[in-house]
């Protein structure tokens, strides 16, 4: 015995008014709900990409400069033989060679990217110099370095010791008091 369906299949079903309303609700919902869950993809989409970029730049930054502590561990090597270049009192083969040995030593940090910074006769700038001194001084501007006491050096593009300086100061002008003034006018 075949049951049979109350609507045909050519017949259309009669919706209601709030049927209708009912159907486009649950359509605007879904389409909300599929736009909220786009945006979140795109979101993290995003958030993905910018963080494979950092990962890029700190791997790029820890390769540029994995020879930091080698060449820190260095100077004070540098620093020796500058001192004893200092002191020397008479050229001998001693002198000569510490003076050889100093000029291929920086020749060869040179090439992992360590520069020696030039200070003397340079304008005072606090990135790259820590002032150990100040000098009162006519022959000078106000805030020219006068003197290296320790060499500073700077590492691919960074400063990774700053230079121990000796700075100009223009000496103070003596006033001449109020009294003194009025009497000689």
């Amino acid at each position: 015995m075949e049951i049979e369906n109350p609507i045909e299949e050519n017949q259309e079903v009669e919706t209601t008014p709030e049927a209708e309303k009912e159907e486009e609700k649950k359509e605007q919902e879904k389409a909300e709900e599929c736009a909220e869950l786009k945006d979140k993809y795109l979101r993290l989409y995003a958030e993905f990409e910018n963080y494979k970029k950092r990962m890029q730049k700190d791997k790029e930054q820890l390769l540029k400069y994995s020879n930091e502590d080698l060449i820190l561990e260095i100077l004070p090597s540098v620093d020796h033989l500058e001192i004893a270049l200092k002191h020397k009192e008479e050229r001998n083969g001693l002198i000569e060679g510490v003076e050889m040995t100093l000029r291929e030593l920086l020749r060869t940090l040179e090439k992992f990217g360590l520069k020696r910074m030039e200070t003397l006769g340079k304008e005072f700038d606090p990135q790259f110099h820590d002032a150990m001194a100040i000098k009162e001084t006519e022959d000078s501007e106000e805030g020219i370095v006068l003197e290296e006491m320790r060499s500073g050096y700077i590492y691919k593009d960074k400063v990774i010791r700053p230079a121990l300086v000796c700075v100009s100061k223009r000496p103070k002008k003596e006033e001449i008091p109020q009294e003194n003034a009025e009497e000689e006018s």
